[in-house]
C-alpha cells in the first residue's frame, strides 16, 4: 500500500514511511503542490495511493468517488510529524487490514 501525503503533511515522512508503505510520496514530489483537492484525488486514485491528510474536505471527496481513492484522514490536531509518523507506523497493520476491506474507504487516526 502506498500514500501520497497531503501538502499538510511534510515531505520530511516520506523516508521514515518506505519500509511499511513502499512507494509512499508527498504531493510536491510529483507536481501537485497548490493544486485542487480533486485532481489529487483524481492522481491518487489513477495512480492507485491512498491519501493521507488532515484535511476534512477529502473525506467527502473519497466518499461521493466510491471511496477511490481511499484515505486515511488524521485528526491529531496540530501535531509534530513525530506525532503524524508514530499513527501511521504504529496504526500500520490495522490501516492496512481496514483499507484492503473493500467495505471500508476511510480511516481516521486520531
Amino acid at each position: 500500500m502506498k500514500l501520497l501525503l497531503d501538502e499538510n503533511l511534510s515531505r520530511r515522512l516520506v523516508a521514515s514511511l518506505q519500509e511499511i508503505y513502499p512507494g509512499t510520496t508527498q504531493v510536491e514530489f510529483v507536481g501537485l503542490a497548490g493544486v485542487d483537492d480533486v485532481v489529487i484525488c483524481e492522481f491518487a486514485a489513477t495512480n492507485d495511493f491512498v491519501i493521507v491528510s488532515k484535511d476534512e474536505d477529502y473525506e467527502r471527496l473519497v466518499a461521493v468517488r466510491g471511496f477511490s481513492p481511499k484515505l486515511i484522514r488524521l485528526t491529531l490536531g496540530n501535531s509534530s510529524n513525530a506525532a503524524a509518523l508514530n499513527a501511521l507506523l504504529s496504526n500500520a497493520d490495522a490501516i492496512i487490514a481496514a483499507l484492503n476491506n473493500p467495505k471500508r474507504g476511510i480511516v481516521q487516526l486520531g
